[in-house]
């Protein structure tokens, strides 16, 4: 019974001896546990964590800072998609500029797609929508702007326009609104306005973005030519005497009657609208009767409205009204009111009354500032000139001189628009610019506009350095906030020189012309 006892011992001690000697040997990782152990699940397991050098540390969680938020990346997404989704929530005017300022944000994230469950911070959140307030400025305050499209002014390449304008002196861009197609650019929430592209998706934002630069920020709305009106609602049309259907101007179907309240109404609402949104003046285009066309055939609306007295009324007497009660709605917002007029109006006479209605006169009572446009190359067979737009200073001079004649102590600013592109002139050029500024200040202009239907100002911004360093010879030199003393009047220039570099460009299609065409002649 004791060697018994003392065997079942001895098979216990050296159980026990073999169980230290294999923990020894797994200390040391010289044992692992056969594949059978780990598959019992009731045996003793001793399992050795060993770290994988080729595993990578899990990043520290990322933490968005204020003003920014954190996006959890999805499936497909990338930095231009993500930067789309959130722009309206951001300060940022475009999506490539948001995508921008995204990659700088997240270390300068290279590459354009996101990993599924990658977190990127956006930056520029803001916390409500912008709101903007207009900046009160004088109706003599010396404007210096350029025209941009709806599409350009909400674009990359507009924001790379504006800061070169301000760059080489210009205070003040013009902007579209709505045009004579009628396309609304922006969001307004109105029964007439169905034809809308936001093109500029977030107004207040661009106001903010030209106040930051420095700049005054003025909307144009073509007011009663408007091609999408009458297409989708004829009965505001000028109609047909001979045929009652809507009256077709050269066969172009463009032209609301401007005598129509509900036309008058939505044009108005239009632009107290973009007021309230913080612009710092409102441009009517556009405000007159057609000019072109069978005069004759023509109905308006103001004429049917009174059948016993159609001839105590004319054309000028609905602009005059109209204008009277826009600028009764439009100036208690503290924005300035600007009206684009023909420039031959200068010239007063009464065929071109009768037909645009545009009384300058009347016209000059209800506004801030007139603006004629006054473009050399457009006044055909003028004055016994062949070639008008290679007399830049005969025409500008000319005209300045009769419009200041004929709104003498109105009170009303002349600030004139300006040719800015090459069409039938052979000498447009820097210099040609400087002669129609210098020319334009020197007869009592006040500012100027200038006009290029594709947006290209190489020859101003050519222009504009030489023109500010003349210290007043060209323009004052006014700024937002403040207005120096002008200098004394000096003489002006010779006109253009003859040996002045001419633009002439790519040929463009017949198609191109055409449209090219009726841009420049748009008023």
């Amino acid at each position: 019974m004791s060697q018994i006892r003392l065997s079942k011992s001895g098979l216990s001690i050296a159980s026990v001896a073999a169980f230290l000697f294999r923990l020894a040997l797994m200390g040391f990782g010289l044992f692992s546990p056969p594949a059978a152990a780990v598959q019992n699940p009731h045996g003793v397991q001793f399992v050795q964590v060993k770290a994988d050098p080729t595993k990578k540390p899990e990043p520290p969680p990322v933490i968005a800072p204020p003003g920014s938020d954190l996006y959890l990346a999805q499936r497909g997404d990338s930095i231009p998609s993500v930067a789309r989704k959130y722009l309206k929530r951001t300060k940022y005017l475009t999506s490539t500029e948001l995508a921008g300022a995204i990659r700088e944000a997240n270390h300068d994230r290279q590459g354009v797609f996101l990993k599924s469950g990658e977190q990127i911070i956006i930056p520029g959140i803001l916390e409500g929508p912008i709101v903007e307030k207009s900046v009160p400025v004088a109706r003599d305050f010396e404007v210096r702007a350029i025209y941009l499209t709806g599409v350009m002014a909400g674009s990359d390449h507009g924001m790379r326009i504006i800061r070169h304008w301000r760059e080489v002196g210009g205070n003040a861009v013009v902007f579209d609104i709505k045009d004579s197609d009628g396309i609304v650019n922006i969001a307004f929430d109105h029964p007439l306005a169905t034809g809308q592209r936001h093109y500029i998706s977030d107004l207040p934002k661009l106001i903010r973005f030209l106040h930051s630069e420095n700049m005054h920020a003025i909307a144009r709305i073509a007011i009663f030519r408007d091609e999408h009106l009458v297409t989708t609602h004829p009965e505001l049309a000028v109609k047909s005497h001979r045929t009652g259907q809507s009256w077709r101007e050269n066969g172009k179907l463009v032209w609301t009657d401007p005598s129509n309240p509900k036309v008058q109404d939505y044009d108005i609402a239009l632009a107290k609208f973009v007021a309230q949104a913080g612009v710092d003046e409102v441009q009517f285009d556009y405000v007159r009767f057609p000019a072109e066309g069978d005069q004759k055939d023509a109905a308006f609306y103001y004429q049917t409205e009174h059948p016993d007295r159609p001839t105590k009324m004319q054309r000028s007497d609905v602009i005059a009204n109209f204008l009277d009660r826009a600028y009764t709605q439009i100036h208690p917002t503290g924005v300035l009111l600007s009206l684009d007029v023909f420039g031959v109006m200068a010239w007063q006479r009464p065929v071109d009354l009768s037909h645009t209605g545009q009384d300058i006169v009347a016209m000059a009572k209800h506004c801030d500032v007139l603006s004629p446009m006054i473009y050399p190359s457009h006044f055909f067979g003028m004055d016994g000139i062949a070639h008008p737009g290679d007399a830049p200073e005969h025409f500008i001079g000319e005209s300045m001189d009769r419009f200041m004649l004929i709104t003498k102590d109105s009170g009303v600013v002349i600030r004139p628009w300006l040719q800015a592109f090459a069409w039938r002139t052979k000498t447009y050029s820097p210099k040609y610019v400087e002669v129609q500024i210098e020319v334009a200040k020197q007869k009592g202009g006040i500012g100027f506009l200038f006009w290029n239907a594709n947006n290209d100002y190489s020859k101003p911004y050519t222009a504009m350095p030489e023109m500010r360093a003349a210290k007043g010879r060209y323009f004052r030199g006014d700024e937002v906030g403040a207005k120096p003393e002008p200098p004394a009047a000096t003489p002006i220039s010779s006109a253009v020189a003859p040996n002045a570099t001419v633009e002439t460009g790519l040929a463009p299609s017949g198609s191109d012309s055409a449209h090219r065409a009726q841009k420049i002649w748009r008023h």
